[in-house]
């Protein structure tokens, strides 16, 4: 079996989806052959000759589409990549399926199975594939840091001869994979810490990280059985605004994580609370891509409303490329290797695994289009 690496179609994204340090496994496959596109590893300071010493082959973009059995993306294809695919193979990665219907119905029509990595189910067989979670822990520290950087105050508390600092405090909204790493990132710096989800069940998990967990009665709330929050009512919507937004007003740092899987995210943080907020303060908005929590904020923007920064930057994980690269590197090798079927030299859709039935979005040329509205 051909597989091989393509990069991103966004300049932006210095991520890769191999990182030398994840291939061993892929290489010791029995029948398999990797190829790569040229600089595909550049974003994280990586060169070719380093892929082809590990006895990968380096080819140009359209030599690995056309070749790939199974075809590695870090996003979409174009239409006239989809032409060069061999039928019958497989494309698999961040697909950004709910973006990209179009794309997945032309896939099908060419008869190439997708395999969307967004779509690993969240149990614990699938922990090592789940790409989600390991982009967006890297993104909840990033943000973290990104916060730092516009601050116009140092985090943590120090006590000087010149009098004692205050240290920063900072305001999570979104218990999630990366609310809970921006948490325990913002306390490693030493600010003061705390967070809102409307799963009661994670407060036990703020606290554990030296945070307070604000709580705010919004009634039956809870989560799906994929672990995510269940989206609210618009009444418990806007009571959480209300609420929340006086613990806002007195942070210097508010990071929203608040995201709804294949929905835009729910707007938490309006104008009048950023009138509220002390000039100077920051908010990073991390749902900006899906429709952004904050009111105003712009996708790879920073803008200024009455003093307050609110940061808008898509992709927070590219910019630790090499740790975000290493892990979808392998979050992406561990499903090739769980279903590589090494007699045959093939892919094994056993549609019977919990894991294929989820992740795959297209197979032998059907599309299943209910499943992305």
């Amino acid at each position: 079996m051909k597989i091989a690496a393509i990069k991103s179609n966004d300049l932006s994204d210095k991520r890769s989806t191999l990182h030398p340090e994840t291939l061993d496994k892929l290489t010791a496959l029995e029948g398999v052959s990797v190829s790569f596109e040229k600089d595909l590893c550049q974003g994280m300071s990586i060169g070719d000759q380093d892929l082809r010493d590990l006895g990968l082959e380096c080819l140009s973009r359209e030599d690995c589409i056309k070749n790939a059995d199974l075809l590695i993306v870090q996003s979409g294809i174009t239409e006239d990549e989809i032409n060069l695919m061999k039928p019958g193979s497989t494309v698999i990665g961040m697909i950004s399926p709910f973006a990209n219907k179009d794309m997945l119905v032309k896939l099908a029509s060419a008869n190439v199975n997708v395999v969307s990595m967004e779509f690993i189910p969240r149990i614990t067989r699938a922990q090592k594939m789940d790409v989600l979670s390991s982009q967006a822990n890297l993104a909840g520290y990033v943000a973290v840091i990104e916060a730092a950087k516009h601050l116009k105050m140092a985090l943590p508390m120090m006590m000087t001869a010149a009098g004692t600092l205050k240290p920063a405090k900072v305001f999570v909204i979104g218990v999630g994979v990366a609310g809970l790493q921006a948490i325990a990132t913002a306390k490693r710096l030493g600010a003061r810490v705390e967070a809102f989800d409307t799963r009661d069940v994670v407060e036990e998990q703020v606290k554990s990280l030296g945070a307070k967990f604000v709580k705010i009665d919004l009634g039956d709330t809870g989560e799906t059985d994929q672990g995510y929050a269940k989206e609210l009512t618009q009444e418990q919507i806007q009571k959480q605004k209300d609420l929340q937004s006086k613990v806002c007003e007195r942070s210097d740092v508010v990071i929203t994580t608040a995201q709804l899987f294949g929905k835009p995210a729910p707007k938490l943080v309006d104008t009048a609370t950023i009138h509220k907020m002390k000039p100077g303060s920051v908010i990073v908005d991390m749902a900006v891509e899906s429709g952004g929590n904050v009111e105003g904020s712009i996708v790879d923007e920073c803008v200024e409303i009455n003093g307050v920064m609110v940061i808008g930057q898509s992709n927070l994980s590219s910019q630790v490329a090499s740790h975000a690269s290493f892990a979808l590197s392998n979050n992406i090798i561990n499903w090739i290797t769980e279903f590589y079927d090494a007699e045959k030299h093939e892919l094994n859709f056993d549609f019977e695994d919990e894991i294929i039935s989820s992740s795959v979005l297209v197979h032998n040329g059907k599309f299943d289009s209910t499943r992305i509205p």
